[in-house]
């Protein structure tokens, strides 16, 4: 028997769902960046262990930036460059 998976989201108003989709682009909760799944910036403060109760998920860049969340500036720089504007 297969069980489904079930992802835990945020929406446009910070608010967490279910979703049977992962999401394409992760976020810091307490600095309000989002960006890539592998971004370097990410992946590093990861491996030290000090960013993983803070992170979540979102399902699109819109979502995100609904938010309240700044896209990151070394993994989304076109994206970053845009909204510092």
């Amino acid at each position: 028997m297969s069980q489904k998976r079930s992802w835990t989201l945020l929406d446009a108003q910070g608010r967490a769902f279910a979703s049977p989709c992962p999401g394409t682009l992760g976020g810091h909760r307490r600095s309000r960046i989002y960006g890539r799944l592998d971004c370097p910036c990410a992946l590093a403060a990861i491996a030290r262990g000090g960013y993983v109760r803070q992170r979540v998920f979102f399902l699109d860049a819109a979502s995100a930036i609904a938010a309240g969340y700044r896209p990151c500036a070394r993994c989304l720089p076109a994206a970053y460059r845009a909204w510092r504007g």
